[in-house]
């Protein structure tokens, strides 16, 4: 049984410049710091594409931890899609999605769907330590972006 998890963001700059955000693989690592997070693609480019897999070392729970996904769909800059290949949950599908409500404000907001292994067992701690865990870092990458994003968009 998946969990769903969504938060929304509102940040005043222009969709193409958070959207590049969201897949520079540099600003992931960076976004996710107390957790020592690293993203290392295949191909070595920063600015994740179509198809493209990264793959994510870092330290939760006490615990390393290492996940592999891919960019399964790419409409730049309104939608794309990330799918774990490998890792520690049975699924995980993140839809982020960039709604212009004006040419300089966007709606970011990032749809997680997990399912943690174990069944039954996964199906609680899914529930009850993933999710809201999951929650608070989803929280703390959209601040990262919504900061960058809106210092890009003063400058510019």
């Amino acid at each position: 049984m998946p969990e769903m998890i969504e938060v929304v963001t509102e940040i005043a700059a222009p969709c193409a410049v958070v959207f590049d955000l969201e897949l520079d693989v540099d600003v992931h690592s960076a976004s996710l710091a107390g957790s020592r997070e690293r993203a290392v693609t295949l191909n070595g480019r920063r600015a994740l594409q179509l198809g493209d897999e990264v793959t994510f070392r870092a330290h939760h729970f006490g615990v390393p931890w290492r996940m592999s996904s891919r960019i399964t769909a790419y409409e730049r800059p309104r939608r794309f899609v990330d799918e774990q290949t490998s890792g520690p949950f049975t699924s995980l599908h993140h839809e982020h999605l960039f709604d212009a409500v004006t040419d300089e404000h966007t709606r970011m907001t990032d749809r997680l769907h997990i399912t943690a292994p174990f069944g039954h067992i996964g199906v609680v701690t899914g529930r009850f330590l993933l999710a809201p865990y999951l929650r608070r870092l989803l929280h703390q990458r959209a601040a990262h972006i919504k900061a960058l994003a809106e210092a890009t968009a003063a400058t510019a």
